[in-house]
């Protein structure tokens, strides 16, 4: 059924104006006023902005970790996603050593099937470089529409791959076009400093933090750029947090390498004090990397307004408090990392950042759809309003003033990390292809109904 969205003001990652929309068999088919409504459904959006739906290019469902798995699944975790303002979403697919790539694949296809209410792609992670794997890395491309690799260089023992896996990496991702990913912290030097603090005695949440210094993130973005920069390839770290990888960052764009970087919500608002809070409540607030001292935010900022960092995930991977994040008492390298981020990542950018005056409204378009839709090749069916892309709409009314809470948020999670802070700016109605997931903020969609996403190669952007 044709539809109609009138009387809201678009806006892009380049302009903002007043006009109508419509909408015909899930595509954006015309923009402009005083369009035919003939048998259309009127959906009003007066005094709404008409946003493209967000790209959240960072999301951890279902999750194995710590001999747990992480809260909400592709279900819970893409409605949370849908009431948030979050159409598209790209989830990790772990790997395991030894074993084929299309098995961890299939594992996130069985995963995913008939439980997503908006669409998805999956990044694929690399933890070693065999004949096998690089017999595979052009099926997992061609085949599947993966076009992104994860690399971790922390987590030693469990996930980390050394740098010639890393160097490797990059090498076959020019030659394939895909995007390199790294999770950059020094993981050598942090099991180092970890095991350090146990046998100190020192096994409290904050000692999570304490352990990863930001020297640790600076040092390994920084090799991640180099090792790229001699590659002549492509890089995306991810869930950047602190100004020692800002800077990182910014010298390897200024010397031309094809750096980029995200940071996460988290990082914007919040501080290691946090991990300090008394009766492990501290437990909540562990992720890696870990939250920083309080001057990094404005940092994080300032990066997002002049593009040093160009986009935000969520860097969703929920654990409750009661159970899991409580494995780790009395030894903080047991609490699982992750924390629930997915719905609030876009109210927290717009009302930090745009109301806030940090950065601009397109700006604001640009950090939480456009620049991600481009990199990891989904531009411009997602991140865009135009005619003829997906018609992946957020109607958000900017003036609704809210506080985040675990007793009103939709994740399925028994906490929530921004607790009791006030943000203004909400959506209202969302829609994936043309069809409601969220209309009047109730959920109206269909589990099953998100598509998985074949991308593009990063060098056909």
């Amino acid at each position: 059924m044709k539809k109609i969205v009138k009387n809201g003001t678009i806006v892009t990652a380049s302009d903002t104006y007043q006009a109508d929309l419509a909408i015909v068999d899930g595509k954006i088919a015309m923009i402009g006023t005083d369009l035919n409504e003939e048998g259309a459904e009127v959906v009003d959006a007066d005094g709404c902005y008409v946003f493209p739906g967000g790209v959240d290019p960072h999301t951890h469902f279902e999750m194995p970790f710590g001999g747990t798995v992480s809260k909400d699944d592709f279900e819970t975790g893409t409605i949370a996603a849908a009431y948030g303002g979050t159409t598209t979403v790209i989830d990790f697919c772990l790997s395991s050593k030894g074993e084929p790539l299309k098995n961890a694949i299939q594992t996130w296809h069985d995963k995913s099937k008939d439980k997503a209410v908006i669409d998805y792609g999956f990044h694929l992670m690399i933890g070693e470089i065999t004949d096998d794997v690089l017999n595979e890395l052009p099926m997992v491309i061609e085949e599947e529409g993966i076009t992104s690799f994860k690399v971790f260089m922390a987590y030693k023992n469990v996930l980390q791959a050394d740098d010639e896996t890393l160097f490797r990496t990059l090498i076959t991702a020019k030659e394939l076009g895909a995007l390199v990913m790294v999770h950059a912290e020094n993981g050598d030097v942090i099991d180092y400093l970890v095991k350090k603090a146990l046998a100190e005695g020192n096994t409290d949440p904050i000692y999570h933090a304490l352990t990863r210094p930001p020297e640790a993130e600076g040092e390994a973005t920084g090799r991640a750029a180099q090792l790229t920069g001699l590659a002549n390839s492509q890089l995306y770290v991810v869930h950047v947090s602190c100004a020692e990888a800002v800077e990182k960052i910014s010298e390897a764009r200024n010397k031309g390498y094809d750096v980029w970087g995200e940071t996460c919500p988290q990082y914007l608002v919040l501080d290691q004090t946090a991990l300090e809070k008394p009766d492990f409540e501290g437990a909540k607030y562990v992720w890696s990397p870990p939250l920083r001292d309080k001057s990094n935010q404005e940092v994080l900022w300032k990066a997002l307004k002049n593009g040093q960092l160009q986009t935000l995930g969520s860097d969703q991977c929920s654990f409750d408090f009661k159970g899991q994040k409580e494995l780790g008492k009395g030894d903080f390298t047991k609490i699982p990392n992750g924390g629930p981020m997915v719905e609030d990542r876009v109210s927290i950018l717009f009302s930090e950042g745009v109301k806030n005056g940090r950065i601009t409204l397109n700006q604001f378009v640009e950090i939480m759809a456009t620049r991600t839709a481009k990199l990891f090749g989904v531009f411009p069916q997602k991140g865009t309003i135009a005619v003829g892309s997906d018609a992946d709409i957020v109607i958000f009314d900017p003036t609704i003033e809210r506080i985040i809470s675990v007793d009103t948020h939709h994740m399925a999670v028994d906490y929530n990390a921004f607790e009791g802070m006030k943000v203004t700016g909400e959506p209202v109605t969302v829609l994936s292809r043309g069809e409601f997931v969220i209309k009047d903020k109730r959920f109206v969609g269909n589990p099953g109904s998100g598509q998985y996403l074949k991308r593009r190669k990063y060098n056909e952007q």
